[in-house]
């Protein structure tokens, strides 16, 4: 019998079944490996992929061992058998930070973990709704080939709002076997493997706001939605009770909700997690609010075209490699940044134009920037301070999470996956410079930046900030971010009208 055939085949028992699936584990782990395994191949996804050492840094993604892949394997089989599941979602995250997947039935699954899932290049890189003519500037044939979704198995999870379905996150290659290098996940990851080679640790989580709006029964072009009650009535008690208690099943543990400041706006605060997984429930929030909206015939929204009511903070804290000691925290007991904190935060300063283009990638997130300035601006100075809720870099020291520092660069429209790794290779580059910061005495809290930092206010000054961040186009690789700009400017381009604006809002909703 083939491999897919042995693979497939069912449990028997006595030494003939131990046998066999030791025999499966093997053929398993060896399929996956060599689907994901590294090419120094010729170019062939067109004009956007620059073929450089750098877009081919190593990557230290831990592949399970085999009785742990064997484990996952067996404990998913049995959640399939006790939840009647029938289908399972294979999902990936697009530039905006939407996700984009493919349903298969439960019963291939086991198939599907060993030869991956295949989909259309264009679903994860391409804007939304394109025409066949709008993206002329890059060779339409590299969109046209496939790419390959392979799971990470330990995120698979039963999905609370879908009916007999789980979901597991992937990550995307190409059909040769090389990461696609487009891919925000695949580049947080690198990020974080950067972090830990450089004996360190992140631990961060995401606070997003979101606005629920009731559905009317006609939507034009002036009518949108309507907001629901700025006090959480039962009826919205209910939807928010079922939304966190979905997403603690699935493994995001929130620590608060709360109406806010208007109609129909929320905030979610989630507990700190080490690695990507701050990323991943990030990106499992913004799929699955909108999924259960629907359950309350609500429409839950990210894009706010005020862009006031949709800010997306990422706040982190670093920690040792060993993630016992908190290296933001002074063994003194001074509240205050240690002497790594103050240049992990001139990194963020440094960087902040270009960081911004990424944690406000629409026109309508860079509102918020200028909403407390009357004057007409090209920037506005990048501000910090201690326990400061109106700077772009807030450093907290009180309560029980130790000194932290809440990047507020951010949009919730922003893909948490790149602020998550712009976030750590600004801060990197902050520990790595000798020019970044003049610290003074460890017990300061103030410290001296050779030249001040300012966020671009149009979206446009801050793409050419970001062209010009060596640092980051490093960091993040020339193919993402010569593709991220050029996908950037089409959409400067070709602003949606008024007639189409709801096209646009629908994409993130």
């Amino acid at each position: 019998m083939n491999d897919e055939g042995d693979l497939l085949q069912e449990d028997t028992t006595g030494d003939e079944s131990k046998e066999t699936e030791g025999c499966r584990a093997n053929k398993l782990r060896r399929t996956r490996k060599k689907v994901t395994k590294p090419h120094i191949s010729s170019t062939e996804v067109g004009e956007m992929d620059i073929s450089i050492s750098e877009d081919h840094t190593r990557d230290n993604t831990q592949f399970p061992t085999l009785p742990q892949l064997f484990s996952r394997i067996k404990h998913i089989k049995q959640e399939t058998t006790t939840n009647h599941l029938q289908f399972v979602r294979f999902e990936a995250t697009d530039l905006h930070g939407v996700s984009r997947s493919k349903t298969i039935p439960a019963h291939f699954f086991q198939e599907k973990v060993i030869h991956g899932v295949y989909m259309p290049r264009g679903y994860l890189e391409l804007i939304p709704n394109p025409k066949d003519n709008e993206v002329n500037h890059i060779r339409a044939t590299c969109f046209n080939s496939d790419i390959v979704l392979m799971p990470e198995l330990s995120t698979f999870k039963v999905l609370p709002w879908a009916e007999r379905t789980a979901r597991v996150i992937c990550d995307t290659f190409t059909v040769t076997g090389d990461p696609l290098l487009t891919s925000p996940r695949y580049i947080a990851k690198r990020q974080l493997n950067h972090l830990q080679d450089s004996g360190f640790s992140l631990r961060s989580a995401f606070i997003y706001d979101f606005c629920i709006f009731g559905v009317p029964e006609i939507i034009t072009s002036k009518t949108i939605s309507f907001p629901v009650s700025p006090l959480l009535n039962n009826h919205e008690q209910r939807f928010m009770h079922e939304l966190i208690d979905g997403l603690y099943q699935i493994g995001a543990n929130v620590e608060s909700f709360s109406s806010y400041t208007r109609p129909g706006h929320m905030e979610i605060c989630f507990l700190p997690e080490f690695g990507i997984s701050t990323a991943d429930n990030a990106f499992t929030l913004r799929t699955g609010v909108k999924e259960l909206g629907r359950k309350y015939n609500y429409i839950a929204s990210f894009f706010i075209e005020t862009g006031f009511c949709n800010s997306g903070i990422l706040s982190h804290s670093l920690w040792d490699v060993s993630e016992k000691q908190n290296v933001f925290c002074s063994s003194s007991g001074v509240e205050g940044l240690t002497m790594t904190g103050k240049k992990w935060l001139a990194g963020l300063l440094k960087h902040s134009a270009a960081l911004s283009c990424l944690m406000a990638p629409a026109v309508s997130c860079r509102k918020r920037y200028s909403k407390e300035s009357k004057d007409l601006k090209q920037s506005v100075p990048t501000t910090w301070g201690y326990n400061d809720n109106s700077c772009a870099f807030n450093i907290k020291c009180h309560g029980e999470k130790g000194t932290r520092i809440e990047n507020k660069l951010g949009s919730a429209t922003a893909n948490p996956y790149l602020v998550l790794a712009a976030t750590i290779a600004a801060g990197l580059d902050g520990l790595q410079s000798s020019d970044g910061v003049l610290a003074g005495p460890e017990d300061s809290t103030d410290f001296y930046q050779p030249k001040p930092s300012e966020i671009p206010l149009k979206l446009e000054d801050a793409l050419v900030a970001l062209e010009e961040d060596q640092c980051l186009r490093q960091a993040l690789g020339e193919t993402f971010i010569r593709y991220f700009v050029a996908m950037k400017k089409y959409e400067l381009e070709n602003q949606e009208t008024d007639a189409e604006r709801n096209k646009f809002l629908e994409y993130f909703i």
